[in-house]
């Protein structure tokens, strides 16, 4: 199983992919670009960034594996895992590298580094899409303001003598002729110049537009119609009695469903985990009692959202902006 090759074709179609045990890779989106001093066009990208803290496993890596390889859920989680852990024995001693994707490395501080390698675009609505560069605008209009010398080297210096002196008030008006004619000329150019610029750029953005809003479609109905066969876990009879303490009380109100979660501590007492809820509320935080964990602990949540992406969102301003400790937490999963 080559797990980087996955990982590479999930980039293209979800917004985060999460490895047990290691961490989650996090994509963010960019327009299209266009410079209109140099003429650059830069097209649509998706660039990604790895966040050490989501390592909770959220399924979606391991039932892609399962779908692609044949093989059952655990089995695909059970590979990941495997890797995961070879990976994090290299990075003690070594520079990790994952083709196509970038490299992990400890920096002097002990801290995990990712540096993408931005060689591929990971935008869907951008396959086969390059950087290209015209000429702006001002330079075609520069170029085509310039008047080319004339030159007449048949002309007879005895007849434009004549002509010099039989017709001399229409020679004047003449010489006036071809300056106003190629200023006639310039005008137009610029003109269709303009016009071909503005209706070029506005074909180029409707053209985007339906390629995006088709493309959207196609994803979300291959994402409704995806099935996944799991294949079948045998059940394991273990013999053996925990003493597990919890907290019985009905005060504490939790909305039942699945959501994503940006968790700020898990309080044994109740009385700490109310007082940690209200602090978070006169910060502004739309906070709430999230699911609890296994062995009882009340679970502190600075938002909880029924998206990804508004999850993330939240826990990168907290951990980056505010420098405080907060995690991830798929919840009903």
């Amino acid at each position: 199983m080559v797990l980087t090759q996955y990982i590479k074709e999930l980039l293209y179609q979800q917004e985060c992919i999460t490895l047990p045990g290691f961490g989650s890779f996090v994509t963010q989106n960019h327009p299209i670009q266009v410079n209109r001093f140099t003429g650059e066009f830069v097209p649509p990208s998706r660039s990604i960034s790895f966040n050490r803290l989501i390592q909770e496993n959220d399924g979606l890596l391991a039932s892609y594996i399962a779908k692609r390889e044949n093989i059952s859920y655990a089995k695909a989680l059970v590979k990941i895992e495997e890797d995961c852990a070879r990976w994090n024995k290299r990075l003690k001693n070594d520079v990790l590298i994952l083709p196509g994707i970038g490299e992990f490395s400890f920096n002097a501080e002990n801290k995990l580094r990712f540096l993408p390698h931005g060689k591929v675009n990971f935008d869907a609505n951008a396959l086969g899409l390059k950087t290209f560069q015209k000429t702006p605008l001002k330079a075609q209009i520069k170029a085509a303001s310039i008047v080319p010398p004339v030159s007449n080297s048949t002309s007879n210096p005895m007849q434009d003598n004549k002509e010099s002196l039989a017709f001399t008030p229409e020679q004047k008006e003449n010489n006036k002729t071809p300056f106003v004619k190629y200023a006639v000329i310039g005008i137009v150019a610029v003109a269709l110049l303009g016009a071909a610029y503005y209706f070029g750029n506005q074909y180029l953005e409707s053209e985007r537009l339906k390629s995006t809003k088709l493309a959207q479609q196609r994803i979300t109905k291959n994402v409704q119609s995806a099935s996944f066969d799991l294949g079948s876990i045998t059940a394991i009879s273990y013999d053996a009695v925990a003493e597990i303490e919890t907290v019985d009380d009905n005060s504490v109100s939790i909305a039942e469903g699945q959501f994503y979660s940006v968790i700020a501590g898990s309080f044994r007492d109740q009385e700490n985990a109310e007082r940690k809820l209200a602090v978070l509320k006169s910060q502004g935080f739309e906070a709430a009692f999230a699911e609890q964990s296994a062995n009882g602990l009340i679970r502190v949540a600075y938002g909880r959202f029924e998206t990804k992406r508004q999850a993330f969102s939240l826990l990168n301003f907290v951990t980056h902006s505010l420098k405080e400790e907060a995690w991830y937490l798929v919840e009903g999963y």
